[in-house]
């Protein structure tokens, strides 16, 4: 198993994989419609997109929190 200490880093790369996969899927359709050429075009847009989206995940991640921590209360 992998160390707890490593979680961020892990949900990060989930998030980012799944994430990215859904949208390149979605915007591969749009651009190229249900094709026999479809899965092998969105393999290879998914795969890009990862390669931005996982360092991305990671650098944004805590802008994120201290942003949503300034903008909620606590109850």
């Amino acid at each position: 198993m992998i160390p707890r200490k490593y979680g961020p880093q892990l949900f990060s790369l989930f998030l980012s994989g799944l994430m990215s996969m859904l949208v390149s899927g979605i915007a591969t359709f749009r651009a190229i419609g249900p094709t026999s050429y479809f899965v092998g075009m969105w393999a290879s847009s998914w795969l890009a997109a990862w390669l931005f989206a996982f360092p991305t995940v990671l650098l944004v991640t805590p802008v994120a929190r201290k942003a949503v921590q300034l903008l909620t209360t606590k109850d």
